[in-house]
């Protein structure tokens, strides 16, 4: 039926040509963006997904920046911690050779005090943004003996967690400016000292005893020289004990600053009765570092305290009681440069595990991008290919309007004579 009122065949065209110019549009904008959904109306779950891993992805770079930061940093430490270790052995090599009978140890002194100065001033240049971990004041009100390195960026099940690797300082710092009042002001116990027997040096172990802790034994033989047998008590590595031996040559001096009791008994080995050093009331913990770190020398009569960083033999002579401080001094020299390397080797070790982290968040980066694109991105070939079609589709459906519109102009000719 033709009717005058109801265009059927234009009503269609037009519709079809109104869904080809929206199609049109979709793949036009699709190609102007280089997104299939680029706003939450074209896939409200995809979009959702896709702006929230962009988010991430902005905080894994912002962890990019921390890492190379932080890797900067730790490599500047690194750096200066290894510059000392060859100036530390030196040290120790000038002490080993004033042990010679005669030398004049005057003179070596001069040359272990350049070499003081130089660890100083390697530790203070030690400086990146600002940061210095190795030459520190602990008891300034921004001091924090751990550092973080932000590392990481994730999120599970919604909840957002960032990680760090941290540094502990007080295992590299090699100077605190802190005075260590608590050490200076605390009195420790009197030095005790147990005499030697002759006749009931048969040999035997020696126990160390540290407040509930398993004793340690130091088996030594008859005969065995109280030199040898402090240097073993002294290789424990018992945290504020020292022993050393007496002007007479005839008696082991026992010091401690421990926070618990300390019981020697070297009376197997006839080196007299037991001795328990009394812990001390208020615990005294060194917050120097590595080589302003307070150590304890027998004079042979007294204790005195010394650190690598103030070591001073000028006025040492060839005496027994000397020689025996000095044997000190570079036992402590000794024990410095060991605490360096382990932390130099520390550092190390993060200084690698930051560059595997960096490697790794490029990579993940990477991978978020890769898989915000699956989610969004317009397929271009596919795209120009339906561009095409749908412009010759737009054509067409201009022209079937068009034929539709002009179908009610021939109901003219009927009614013409």
């Amino acid at each position: 039926m033709t009717s005058l009122l109801t265009n059927t065949s234009a009503m269609t065209a037009l519709q079809t040509l109104t869904q080809t110019n929206k199609n049109l549009a979709q793949s036009q904008n699709r190609i102007a963006t280089g997104q299939r959904v680029s706003t939450a109306s074209d896939n409200a779950a995809y979009w959702s997904i896709a702006t929230t891993m962009r988010s991430d992805n902005k905080a894994l770079g912002a962890v990019q920046d921390a890492l190379g930061l932080g890797a900067a940093t730790i490599d500047t430490m690194y750096t200066g911690l290894n510059g000392t270790v060859e100036v530390v052995s030196e040290i120790k090599a000038k002490l080993v050779a004033a042990r010679t009978p005669g030398v004049d140890r005057d003179k070596i002194q001069s040359e272990i005090k350049e070499l003081q100065s130089q660890l100083k001033n390697t530790a203070d240049s030690a400086v990146f943004n600002g940061e210095n971990w190795i030459s520190v004041d602990s008891t300034a009100s921004s001091y924090n003996d751990t550092k973080s390195v932000v590392s990481s960026f994730s999120r599970a099940g919604g909840q957002v967690q960032v990680d760090t690797v941290t540094v502990d300082l007080n295992a590299i710092k090699l100077y605190d400016a802190n005075l260590d009042t608590a050490y200076a002001a605390q009195t420790f116990p009197t030095a005790t000292t147990a005499a030697r027997d002759p006749l009931l040096d048969v040999g035997g172990n020696i126990t160390v005893t540290v407040g509930a802790a398993p004793a340690l034994n130091i088996a030594v033989a008859a005969g065995t020289s109280l030199k040898d047998i402090a240097k073993e008590i002294n290789k424990l590595g018992i945290e504020g004990l020292s022993v050393g031996i007496n002007a007479a040559g005839d008696a082991l001096a026992f010091k401690s600053r421990n926070d618990a009791n300390v019981a020697i008994d070297a009376s197997v080995a006839g080196l007299g009765a037991a001795v328990t050093l009394t812990a001390l009331a208020t615990p005294v913990d060194s917050n120097k570092g590595i080589l302003d770190k307070t150590y304890d020398a027998y004079t042979g009569t007294a204790w005195e305290t010394f650190s690598v960083a103030d070591i001073d033999i000028s006025k040492l002579t060839d005496n027994a009681t000397d020689l025996a401080k000095l044997e000190t001094y570079i036992s402590a020299v000794d024990d410095a440069l060991g605490t360096i390397t382990d932390a130099a080797t520390n550092l190390g070790a993060i200084k690698n595990r930051i560059g595997l982290q960096q490697d790794f968040v490029k990579a993940l980066k990477d991978s978020l991008d890769r898989g915000i694109g699956q989610l969004v991105d317009a397929d271009m070939n596919a795209e120009s290919t339906r561009l095409q079609a749908l412009q010759t589709q737009q054509q067409l459906g201009i022209q079937a309007l068009s034929i539709a519109n002009s179908g009610s102009q021939s109901i003219l000719s009927l009614f013409r004579g």
